[in-house]
C-alpha cells in the first residue's frame, strides 16, 4: 500500500498517483501527518461537523 500524504489545507488523505490524477500541485502535500478519519456520512456524523469535514473521505487530525 502506497504511503498517503495529507493536504495542508484540507486535510485530505491521497497518494501519489490520486495526487497527480486531479492534477493537483504535490508541494501542497504533507507527508507528515497523524492521525486518520474516515468520514462516511458527514451530514449524520458530529465527528465531521465540529472536525468542519462537508465531504466522505479519508483525513488526517494533524498535519506539519
Amino acid at each position: 500500500m502506497a504511503k498517503k500524504m495529507a493536504s495542508k489545507t484540507t486535510k485530505e488523505l491521497l497518494s501519489d498517483v490520486e495526487i497527480k490524477e486531479r492534477k493537483l500541485n504535490k508541494s501542497d502535500f504533507s507527508a507528515t501527518w497523524q492521525g486518520r478519519l474516515q468520514i462516511l456520512q458527514p451530514a449524520k456524523s458530529q465527528i465531521a461537523e465540529k472536525a468542519g469535514f462537508k465531504q466522505a473521505g479519508e483525513y488526517a487530525i494533524k498535519v506539519r
